[in-house]
């Protein structure tokens, strides 16, 4: 069997021990304004390389004792290990909500470019990622 021959791979396999790992956060915001200026500072300040703000998700938890439901939007941040710290300090500070949701899982694999871009992008310039 050739290399043509070869079905395409979905994902490329796990880097031996990248020096940064991908992370996907998940954070949810109460309205689109507090989404987008969350994301535009994100990105702004490299600590994400991409936000994306997906709307229509309805929660329901319980606060204060009772049950709660609302209308929110989430926002699925990518960003890495490195930068994690002070994304999670730039969401508390930055977000209208008294107790955000910040819940970051480690991406177990992926597109090497992809991954290598985001490594990239949350990295100061100048600065090898």
């Amino acid at each position: 069997m050739t290399a043509a021959d070869a079905p395409a791979r979905l994902c490329d396999p796990l880097p031996p021990g990248p020096s940064m790992s991908v992370l996907l956060v998940l954070c949810s915001c109460p309205d689109a304004a507090s989404a987008d200026a969350l994301a535009g500072s994100l990105v702004e300040q490299r600590l994400a390389a991409c936000v994306n703000v997906l709307p229509g998700m309805r929660s329901t938890y319980r606060w204060e004792g009772r049950v709660e439901r609302a209308d929110e939007i989430l926002m699925l941040i990518k960003t890495t290990t490195e930068r994690f710290d002070a994304l999670r300090n730039h969401l508390v500070g930055a977000h209208p909500h008294a107790l955000p949701e910040v819940l970051a899982f480690e991406a177990a694999g992926g597109l090497d470019r992809y991954l290598d871009w985001v490594r990239a992008e949350t990295t100061s310039p100048g600065v090898p990622a």
